[in-house]
């Protein structure tokens, strides 16, 4: 491995970006309560659904991002501290921080392009789990109203308008963790007003780090009638700060110098803000949004201890001050041809991020000593994009698709001479370019309870702004070349989704997935870099039983095949995961009794090209509690219930410790979290 390239990726961060994040999904306009819902007539392929806030609710989570799992073949991890972004996998991707899987929350994007740490950075901590009204996933590039980020999916969560009752929720748990939340909504007339404050501290169970977490988080949002439709704005704060425990290397545990819930670097950690305003409205033919966010970030990590420097070691500081404007407008516009129905929607959608600052610096416990490249962005985009659904007779449809993008950069270099002496001025400058895609989809009703569907369609996946106007290597003066700024996909799926009985809901999905240009997760500097062409096929079950009105199953479960097109030498792709499998149970009894259990279980997958080092495969179990009481609730989450020591991740990479004169190749992991209890006390007003 180049051990160039981490820092490299760091300023270059060739990940995945953007402006995807008005997307509308199809289901979007459905009325329904959850996974257990019938989606029949109206999707677009099996690998759509819906989740509800109940579905949520029954599921114990050691952090928000796991949310996401809620998602079917979607695994999140963490291999740093609390306050920090999930880790994400799905269809073979290690999706690193939320590359190639786009998220939106009311409108607004997560996902953020040309980040400090990583591109598509997507951080789910300032959203408060109780407001969450649905979340709708779509996989795959079908969808013609999303863009950038979404080769392996998209996910576009909404808040509720509004709630029956308030709710005061205190949680305790073991080492030090402790939650606050209170929430409510205001009814007047037509006009509705949610509100909700949320506090979070936790000390973490590591032996030589105090992550010492403090979360706030804040929501603002009112809704009214206007119009023959709904109006909505909505005000959200979020502040964060904590102390991480990173991944660690195998070596110092196994010479007893930590062990597996110890740290190399015990200084590293972050802080984060997200304040935001959004505006939207709908109705049966417009849909307008817009949003304002401020965000900022500094992250100091440390992956390879002292191999740079091997005497004030290699901690550094990732940098991220923005603003981000957009929103998008769409139309949707009913017929008949021929007596067929048609709907066709017509959509714009922009978004700009003013960058004041994304940066690398080199530090010492948190304290900068140099700076390796620090630049201010302009990254602008715009799309426009139709759909059309043609249904020629009750029984068969079809949606055809298309879209086009186009993107504006402009990096502007803040340092001059950097702290090697080299002048970076040259990696400042412009660039632009525009993609165009086309989706399409058949759907076949086989019966009333059964319906198949063909997908098939192109997308794309935007680099970072820095390199696509870089020149030199910040590290040493080199020559580099720049970077494609968008690279194409191609996709395709066969699926089935059965109902029937109000109790059953399967589907089945076969897909696949051709990337121009891979971007792989580099572990000594827990960035990305782009790589060469890949291909993934896969396969995706999913089913949801509910046995009576007290007892419910479902089983999840995905199989992926990823690969190189062309040997690197080897052909396969670092941090795919082949296997992902997630059972659950839950119940509701009478008389106010109800409990949940959950397996999720991901299996081995390849840490390098050629297979010969793989990770080992992680099984962890959590469970819930609780009983109802009249006005009270009282609930207990057990997570990590059979006190499992798997890994929650694993990297390869080279690193060196202070007791080592020469760097070393070993696996780097952060484990699972040991078994915590956490209670729970509602109280409904």
């Amino acid at each position: 491995m180049n051990r160039y390239w981490p820092a490299k990726a760091s300023m270059l961060g060739i990940w995945v970006a953007a402006p995807w994040a008005f997307a509308h999904p199809v289901v979007e306009e459905i009325n329904v309560s959850g996974q257990h819902s019938n989606l029949l007539g109206r999707s677009v392929s099996a690998s759509q659904g819906v989740v509800s806030q109940a579905d949520m609710e029954v599921r114990a989570m050691l952090r928000v991002g796991e949310i996401l799992e809620l998602v079917p073949g979607m695994v999140v991890t963490q291999h740093s501290g609390t306050g920090k972004a999930s880790q994400y996998f799905l269809r073979g991707f290690n999706l690193d921080h939320g590359t190639d899987f786009a998220t939106s929350y009311d409108g607004m994007p997560v996902n953020m392009r040309t980040h400090g740490h990583g591109q598509g950075y997507t951080d789910l901590n300032f959203i408060i789990p109780e407001t969450v009204g649905t979340l709708h996933y779509q996989k795959g590039p079908y969808y013609a109203e999303v863009g950038d980020f979404s080769g392996a999916g998209a996910a576009t969560i909404k808040s509720v308008d509004t709630r029956n009752q308030g709710l005061l929720r205190i949680t305790g748990g073991e080492n030090q963790y402790q939650r606050l939340l209170a929430t409510d909504s205001v009814h007047s007339g037509a006009h509705d007003v949610l509100w909700a404050l949320e506090y979070t501290g936790y000390q973490g169970p590591w032996t030589d780090v105090d992550e010492d977490l403090e979360k706030f988080n804040a929501q603002l949002k009112a809704s009214h009638a206007l119009a023959n439709g709904k109006f909505r704005w909505g005000l959200m704060a979020y502040h964060n700060s904590w102390n991480s425990a990173d991944q660690i290397p195998t070596r110092a545990v196994q010479q007893g110098m930590i062990d597996e819930l110890g740290s190399i670097d015990t200084s590293t950690g972050g802080e984060s803000s997200r304040f935001s305003v959004n505006l939207g409205f709908e109705n049966e033919q417009w849909l307008f949004e817009a949003y304002a966010i401020d965000y900022r970030m500094n992250l100091w990590s440390n992956f390879t201890y002292f191999l740079d420097d091997p005497e004030q070691g290699d901690q550094f500081e990732q940098v991220d001050d923005r603003r981000l404007f957009g929103g998008q407008a769409r139309y949707t516009l009913n017929g008949n041809w021929d007596d067929k129905e048609i709907e066709n929607h017509f959509g714009v959608q922009t978004r700009w991020d003013n960058i004041a600052e994304v940066g690398l610096y080199t530090t010492r416990n948190r304290s900068r000593d140099g700076v390796v490249r620090a630049d201010a962005v302009d990254e602008a985009s715009v799309a426009l994009y139709w759909d059309n659904t043609i249904a020629w007779n009750k029984s068969f449809k079809t949606v055809l698709g298309a879209r086009y993008d186009y993107f504006e950069f402009e990096v502007s270099d803040k340092v001059g001479l950097n702290t090697a002496g080299i002048d970076l001025s040259n990696n400042s400058g412009k660039a632009s370019d525009g993609i165009s895609s086309l989706k399409a989809s058949a759907i076949y009703s086989l019966s009333e309870h059964w319906e198949t569907y063909l997908s098939a369609g192109t997308g794309y996946h935007s680099n970072d702004a820095r390199g696509t106007t870089i020149r030199i290597d910040p590290n040493d003066g080199s020559a580099v070349d720049s970077v494609d700024p968008l690279v194409r996909s191609l996709g395709s799926e066969w699926g089935v989704r059965g109902h029937f009985n109000k109790q059953v809901n399967v589907s089945a999905a076969l897909w696949y997935l051709k990337l121009d240009s891979e971007l792989l997760f580099v572990g000594d500097a827990g960035n990305t870099e782009p790589s060469d062409e890949t291909e993934r096929t896969g396969i995706e079950l999913t089913a949801y039983y509910r046995l009576n009105e007290r007892w419910t199953l479902d089983a999840e479960y995905a199989y992926t095949n990823a690969q190189f097109t062309r040997e690197q030498p080897g052909r396969d792709i670092p941090g795919a995961v082949k296997d992902v499998l997630q059972l659950g149970i839950s119940a509701d009894f009478t008389g106010g009794a109800f409990a949940s259990a959950r397996l999720r279980y991901f299996g081995p997958r390849p840490l390098v090209e050629t297979g010969e080092v793989e990770s080992d495969t992680s099984t962890v179990i959590n469970l819930k509690a609780g009983y109802h009481f009249e006005r009270f609730t009282l609930s207990m989450d057990v997570l990590n219930a059979l006190n499992s020591h798997d890994h929650d991740i694993d990297y390869f990479y080279e690193s060196q410790l202070a007791t080592e004169t020469v760097p070393v190749e070993d696996i780097h992991y952060h484990p699972l979290e040991p078994r915590t209890v956490r209670v729970s006390l509602d109280m409904n007003f």
